[in-house]
């Protein structure tokens, strides 16, 4: 009664928190006082005291629920992430666990589990089973009895005249985790980057994604508006005749109408598996919401309570297959409403309707509803006909009715067991009408405005983000035209950077001449010569200062951000909304080609992140080629530490252009630099493997490697850039000795190899040469390939190029079904014609060898043994009808166990010889 009389003079004066006066309180006595407090709560007027019970309860819980973090962050070992984030480089390195399909043994496990699952976008990421590992010696599971502390929450959604008090115990180790609370306990240890990528995964698994994060231990909920920034969807609009239109946006600047699903007290009725079955079409269905019915963690949850879910609803433009005519998104509030005021006010602000599912209707819940009376949502109630009291929740609908501008076709009874089916239909035809009616249409960044004004902490308003916006938002301000752009900011590159790359590549090649005149090799140097003073002449454009002075910041944090505000600005304004589809790992639509005419232009390359990083490039190549010649003194130099400001760039995870995108060539003196600073960082781990991947465009060669090590190369040949590019990967240094190197160097070869030998000879000359280089400078190559037979005649020219140096990396040659998703494995007849004797193509590639009649079988060059695994077959990526189909299961086990075979043969030496980075870099000269 004490603590009651404080707590009712508090609410007298406008505070809300009992520990702020009496910290010394214990829990059994606070507990004590909240059901003192219910009590009195039902006796209180005005229209405000809802709010204030909600604050009031929420202040209690927090204390229990705050202990509860901290267990389950124990329990998961996440707890020396709280100061210190866990990073986006941390989960991506190559460990022992790499190597191995793994089930997780104790709880600890399984984040690194869901981490990794997620990152081959597994469907199963979400099971939080464990496989226990008994040994003869091991100590037996303490049981329930020997923990030293009870955790006791107090539920107010329970009756008073029932037990007000709930006992539940963090789980043991042999009992599943809740997946949404290890999502929850995951992303609370992450840091901005790693959440973004997580988000990311989850959206191409069709998970549903977290948009509010509970956090009772700082007493505040995130909205994670950062988290889903770089989250692309593509659908195709339904118009009312004629074809549909192509659409590509972000989530999170899209505008759909918003439909929220909550509970009410207690509902006997799944929200998520309601709009599981309200998303999936057909009678296939997609568990895009963990709900209680699935085997992967039945656990209580113990932390995730208060979490809000989001997902969506794209058309696929065919009338048979699409639900709704336009994007719809979908929200779902983990917990009651009651616990949960804050998410529940966000959500009636940003929905055009909202399903309350609940058994009970009681004078607390119809207090809470009528504070709503203003709203402008429309509201619908979800009930059971077999539990609460009917005559109770009756009166109280009655009296709703008129407060929520509602009708009896407002109020729904579903019956658990039977006649889903009609329930479901019955649900997106109310759906159906809101949308055709004039409704609120929200994105995710006017969701976050709406959670900003509620006192919700937005992810992106920290500091070092909007310094790197503000700074994002000067450079593309002044991008109107991307080409002209190009040209009077990026004067470096274009027509000078184009010439000088000619001149050096004949300059190199009167090397190999014979008896090369000297007067043509001084005429090529005085002409190089020339043409690099023209670029040094120039001083970078203030894009290009502002770029530099971003990617220059001591703060690594606010250099990542820039970097990925510059991705997306530049996307923004470059290119059009409405357009063809790309053929992009996040369009979901699958093509009807598996190969591309070279014979068509190069496609046009959108301004990107690469355009600046190549000027910076062409000015330190500029100058190092005046210094060399010395026409330019060495202390005079402005731009020797753009290489390390890229090497810094290339460890945070960034991939960087190796061969020049626009020109198709390879700016040595730029990337040998860049490899030296690189050097000077690793310091004594510079051991390297370098691996490349190349083959016909739109085989999924950058899918297959984003999958397989959780990489970030473009997809899609329309959308993205045309170069090869390279990024790194460390390995764990436990790891590293048993492996041979301390890091990967992958390296993506984009568009640059055609899919067959065309009359253009100079295309095809280039090709070669640019095969035959990413060929030599690796360890380990995959080759992918959309059928079997169109092995590109350029990739077979540098195998015999390469057959004379003595050095032929590790092939692994992967046929990527692009379109039948049923395929289960190789067929006979795909090795059979890889094994063949050569056909035109390779007879071709041979006599522009000079080599004829003495060129050998495919097998015996490339060392293609059946029986060792060098060829495999990838299931088709999606599984069901796109968009809203997910990433097969199939295709993700067998990236893994591709993955595992190339560092299988890593580890046993396999790759030709390891090198260090000086080597690399002297092969680099080389080749």
């Amino acid at each position: 009664n004490y603590f009651l009389r404080i707590e009712v003079e508090l609410l007298g004066k406008g505070h809300s928190d009992l520990r702020e006066v009496a910290p010394e309180i214990k829990a059994s006595e606070r507990r004590t006082a909240v059901a003192i407090a219910d009590l009195e709560w039902r006796e209180m007027e005005g229209d405000d005291c809802e709010f204030r019970y909600g604050a009031l309860m929420s202040s209690f819980l927090s204390t229990v629920e705050r202990s509860r973090l901290q267990e389950m962050l124990s329990l998961l070992g996440l707890e020396t992430y709280q100061v210190q984030k866990l990073s986006l480089q941390d989960s991506l390195q190559i460990s022992f666990d790499s190597m191995k399909n793994w089930a997780p043994q104790v709880p600890k496990d399984l984040p690194w589990n869901f981490l990794r699952k997620l990152q081959a976008l597994n469907a199963d990421a979400r099971n939080t089973t464990m496989v226990l590992d008994v040994l003869p010696d091991a100590r037996p599971v303490e049981k329930e009895s020997q923990m030293e502390e009870e955790i006791i929450y107090w539920d107010p959604a329970d009756d008073l005249a029932a037990d007000i008090y709930s006992f539940s115990e963090l789980p043991t180790p042999d009992t599943p985790v809740n997946p949404l609370d290890l999502l929850c306990a995951l992303l609370l240890s992450s840091d901005s980057f790693l959440q973004q990528e997580i988000a990311l995964k989850m959206a191409l698994c069709q998970f549903a994604l977290p948009l509010v994060l509970p956090d009772s231990e700082n007493h505040y909920h995130t909205f994670l508006l950062w988290a889903m920034r770089g989250i692309v969807r593509t659908w195709w609009s339904q118009p009312p005749r004629g074809m549909g239109s192509f659409r590509e946006d972000s989530v999170v600047l899209s505008r759909a109408p918003a439909f929220a699903f909550v509970r009410m007290d207690v509902s006997s009725n799944s929200k998520s598996q309601l709009l599981n079955a309200v998303l999936s079409p057909g009678h296939r269905q997609w568990d895009c919401f963990w709900h209680r019915d699935l085997n992967l963690g039945t656990n209580a949850r113990e932390i995730s309570d208060g979490l809000v879910e989001i997902s969506w609803f794209f058309p696929s433009g065919r009338e048979d297959l699409d639900i709704f005519p336009e994007p719809v998104a979908f929200l779902n509030l983990r917990g009651d409403i009651g616990s949960h005021w804050l998410q529940f006010k966000l959500l009636t602000e940003i929905s055009s309707a909202v399903f309350i599912l609940t058994d009970n209707i009681s004078k607390k819940e119809y207090k809470l509803l009528y504070s709503m009376k203003e709203s402008t949502t429309k509201y619908y109630f979800i009930l059971s006909p077999y539990r609460g009291k009917r005559n109770t929740n009756l009166r109280f609908l009655n009296k709703l009715i008129p407060v929520l501008k509602i009708d009896h076709s407002h109020v729904l009874v579903k019956v658990s067991s039977t006649d889903s089916d009609s329930f479901v239909k019955r649900i997106r035809a109310i759906i159906g009408n809101v949308l055709r009616a004039p409704c609120r249409r929200v994105s995710v960044e006017d969701m976050a405005h709406a959670a900003r004004k509620l006192g919700l902490k937005v992810d992106e308003d920290c500091e070092e983000c909007q310094k790197a916006k503000d700074r994002m938002e000067r450079i593309t301000r002044k991008i109107k035209d991307s080409d002209a752009y190009r040209r009077d900011e990026l004067r470096l590159q274009g027509d000078p950077w184009r010439k000088a790359a000619q001149v050096e590549k004949e300059f190199c090649q009167l090397q190999w001449a014979v008896d090369p005149p000297e007067k043509h090799r001084a005429e090529l140097r005085r002409r190089l010569l020339e043409l690099r003073m023209q670029q040094n002449g120039h001083e970078p454009s203030s894009g290009v200062q502002e770029f530099i002075s971003g990617i220059s910041s001591p703060s690594l944090s606010e250099k990542q951000y820039f970097l990925r505000w510059m991705e997306w600005g530049l996307a923004r304004v470059a290119q059009p909304r409405l357009r063809q589809p790309p053929e992009t790992l996040l369009t979901l639509r699958p093509k009807h080609g598996g190969t591309t005419d070279v014979g068509e232009p190069l496609w046009p390359e959108p301004l990107g992140v690469e355009h600046f990083l190549r000027e910076m490039g062409q000015f330190y190549e500029a100058e190092s080629c005046l210094v060399e010649a010395g026409r330019l003194p060495a202390g005079q130099r402005r731009f020797a530490h753009f290489p390390g400001l890229a090497s810094e760039l290339l460890l945070t995870g960034l991939p960087l252009e190796l061969i020049d995108g626009s020109t198709l060539s390879m700016p040595v003196r730029w990337v040998t630099g860049l490899l030296k600073e690189l050097h000077v960082r690793l310091e004594r781990r510079s051991r390297l493997v370098v691996l490349s991947t190349i083959g016909v465009p739109g085989t999924g060669k950058s899918t297959l490697l984003n999958t397989m090590f959780g990489l970030r190369f473009a997809t899609g040949k329309s959308c993205g850039p045309r170069g090869a590019f390279m990024q790194l990967i460390t390995v764990a240094e436990g790891f590293s000795q048993d492996l041979g190197c301390d890091h990967i160097l992958v390296i993506d070869s984009g568009g640059l190899i055609g899919g067959a030998l065309t009359s253009a000879g100079d295309r095809f000359e280039l090709e070669a040469s640019l095969a035959t280089l990413l060929m030599g400078l690796s360890n380990v190559t995959v080759i992918s390939l959309a059928e079997t037979k169109d092995i590109p005649a350029a990739i077979l020219h540098a195998f015999l190029r390469l057959e004379k140096t003595g050095h032929m990396p590790n092939y692994q040659f992967v046929y990527q079904n692009l379109h039948d998703v049923s395929v289960p494995g190789p067929r006979p007849r795909d090795k059979r014609q890889l094994l063949d004797p050569p056909g035109d193509l390779s007879r071709a590639a041979a006599q522009m060898e000079k080599q004829g009649d003495g060129f050998r079988a495919l097998a015996g060059l490339a060392f293609c043994d059946p029986e060792k695994q060098h060829i495999w077959h990838i299931p088709g990526l999606w599984h069901g009808a796109p968009p809203m189909a997910a990433v097969s299961l199939a295709y993700s086990e067998a990236i893994f166990e591709l993955k595992r075979c190339l560092l299988e043969n890593i580890r046993n030496g396999l790759s030709n010889q390891n090198k260090n980075i000086q080597q690399l870099i002297e092969l680099v000269r080389r080749l």
